[in-house]
């Protein structure tokens, strides 16, 4: 292979989001920009070239609908080259875009089109755009719906709706010759509606500036290079995914492909075999879950090498980042690596060198694992009110416990209630039409308050050590961050989701949702039929599934033990209501759905 190479581009080249994609092909338009399978059954790649001409047509219809800069066009499409596309075109001519969630519910996307003002939308099929118009209810400005995937349904719905078009349709064969605008760094790129756990979401706005200055002073802290090949399945409509595996890429002149989906992940992982990857922690987690799974099914030897295997890798690991001296099990990771670390790098393409984990915290379990056998994951912190990021972990400095130090630029300190305050070139303009939010999170001296506690640590390292919004506080005054406890809960295979209450009570319960793969031996196990929903809430299956969570809350402190469990068997997701579209669990609704269940925990509490 050649060696790696630098090929980055300078913000005042760059000046816009949409500079920064003209600048890119205008330096290497015959580079690889993107890859993706699109029903064919290889890998089809684009060149940045070819990218500017798909531009170029999209711009040009969008020039047909009478849109004026600042107006507001929304995406709701699956990560494809074509989100790229037309972001770039609408980038182009000064317009704002606004991007929704593929498995939002109907509901959550109508209330961004109508807070948003949204002129246009383009949406990935049919039947997405019926669900989301019997929501919208006729309340929007919305004077032009294009339809990506085209097919009858499609056709039938553009000739019921003078508005709707296919994208085929709406296209023009080729486009005008692209050329830079004079746009302004600070002007409105983006409208981001956060997936707010409770209440509706807010609009956060962020300018070219914003999000160009948080890829740039990221590069800084990660090296990127023209040979790197990004893996891309986190929606381009999170922020994280859109600012490193969307804009960060095309600055440092990297390639992306795009996944088919988190079901085909394994297998594109195993055929694109990628350099680089951007994930929240489930994923990490859930290649964890099916590790320990496989694991417990082979032999006592094969179970013995492993856990040597991790011990040895980390001993490695921990040499390597100066924090520990030589040891004799050193001598063994040579093997061992051969044994075990190689066949797990391999599961994720072999070519791995970075994995950046962020939108929450990384279970140390899950990161002392991966990273002994050899998978260099770093974990970050950001919000999207700060495009996104604002810490992240070295290589050559890698806390796994810790977000890593600040990015270059960007200023933090501990306020109030431990509470992290951020300050730098990536903090929002603000919420749209929502004053008063803003003002509740951006103070005079340009402080935004992120509503996460932390700590400061060596080397300049930030630790967050809660939220002060899901801080339970008993009734003894004690006081307990539910989401650690939760985070070791569900790391047991047999909990895909934990839920810790006890605001105001005496003491902690917890609402689980157990695995429905194993649902059905665990009843057999107890003699209880797996459809009867009395069965879980059989004593003796409680009283056991409570030993469980109390071993995995064994180093927690003696407060923060959980007195009584309630079993599930409905996951909680985004289509029910239960999940934010960043998968982030929301407290409010589940304890809103499960308040009797709730009270009957506590209906003998002492």
């Amino acid at each position: 292979m050649a060696p790696w190479s630098e090929d980055l581009i300078p913000l005042k080249d760059a000046r816009t989001l949409d500079g920064l994609f003209f600048q890119r092909v205008r330096r290497s338009p015959d580079r690889p920009a993107y890859m993706s399978r699109q029903g064919g059954p290889s890998w089809q790649t684009r060149t940045w070239r070819d990218m500017a001409l798909e531009v170029a047509r999209w711009r040009d219809a969008l020039l047909r609908e009478g849109l004026n800069p600042g107006d507001r066009v929304a995406i709701l499409l699956r990560n494809c080259p074509e989100w790229v596309v037309f972001d770039q075109a609408s980038l182009s001519l000064g317009l704002v875009t606004v991007p929704l969630y593929t498995d939002d519910r109907p509901e959550n996307a109508a209330y961004i089109l109508r807070d948003s003002a949204a002129r246009l939308l383009l949406v990935q099929d049919a039947n997405r755009w019926k669900r989301l118009s019997e929501a919208l209810h006729g309340g929007t400005v919305l004077s032009r719906v294009v339809v990506f995937e085209s097919g009858r349904s499609a056709s039938h719905l553009a000739d019921a709706d003078p508005r709707v078009v296919t994208a085929g349709a709406w296209l023009p064969a080729s486009g005008g010759v692209l050329a830079q605008r004079n746009g302004e760094p600070d002007e409105l790129a983006t409208i981001v509606y956060t997936s707010g756990t409770t209440g509706r979401p807010k609009g956060v706005m962020l300018s070219h500036s914003n999000i160009l200055s948080n890829a740039h002073d990221s590069l800084t802290a990660i090296d990127c290079y023209r040979e790197d090949l990004f893996l891309s399945f986190l929606p381009l409509s999170h922020s994280l995914e859109r600012t490193g595996g969307y804009y960060l890429p095309m600055m440092a002149g990297s390639t992306v492909a795009f996944a088919r989906s988190v079901a085909q992940l394994a297998e594109d992982l195993q055929s694109v075999r990628p350099t680089a990857l951007i994930a929240v922690p489930r994923v990490f987690e859930r290649v964890h879950e099916r590790m320990m799974g496989q694991l417990r099914e082979r032999s006592a030897v094969a179970r013995w090498v492993f856990r040597t295997a991790i011990r040895a890798g980390w001993r490695r690991f921990e040499r390597e980042q100066g924090r520990v001296g030589w040891h004799p099990l050193l001598l063994l990771w040579p093997v061992l690596r051969r044994l075990v670390a190689d066949q797990v790098l391999g599961r994720l393409g072999g070519r791995l060198r970075i994995a950046v984990s962020g939108g929450a915290a990384l279970p140390k379990e899950v990161a002392r694992a991966f990273i002994a056998l050899g998978i260099p994951i770093v974990q970050g912190y950001g919000l999207t009110e700060t495009s996104p990021v604002v810490s992240v972990n070295r290589l050559s400095g890698n806390d796994p416990e810790s977000v890593g130090p600040p990015l270059r630029g960007i200023e933090v300190r501990i306020g109030e209630a431990d509470e992290l305050l951020v300050r730098g070139p990536c903090n929002m303009i603000g919420y749209w039409n929502n004053h008063a939010s803003t003002a509740g999170v951006l103070d005079a001296d340009g402080w935004l308050h992120t509503g996460d506690q932390a700590r400061m640590g060596g080397q300049g390292h930030l630790y967050i050590t809660g939220r002060i919004k899901d801080i339970l506080v008993l009734s003894n005054g004690e006081k307990v961050a539910p989401a650690d406890m939760e985070m070791a809960i569900a790391l047991d295979p047999l909990f895909d989701q934990a839920l810790v209450v006890g605001e105001g009570r005496s003491f902690l319960s917890a609402l689980l949702v157990l695995n429905a793969d194993l649902w059905n031996g665990l009843a057999r196990e107890y003699g209880l039929h797996p459809e009867r929903i009395e069965s879980l809430s059989d004593p003796r299956l409680l009283k056991d599934m409570l030993k469980r969570v109390r071993e995995a809350l064994r180093e927690f402190p003696g407060y923060a033990k959980i007195r009584r469990v309630t079993l599930l068997l409905e996951p909680w997701g985004v289509e029910n209501g239960l999940l934010t579209p960043t998968l982030k669990v929301k407290r409010s609704e589940v304890l809103h759905r499960y308040r009797d269940e709730v009270e009957k925990m506590y209906d003998l509490e002492v």
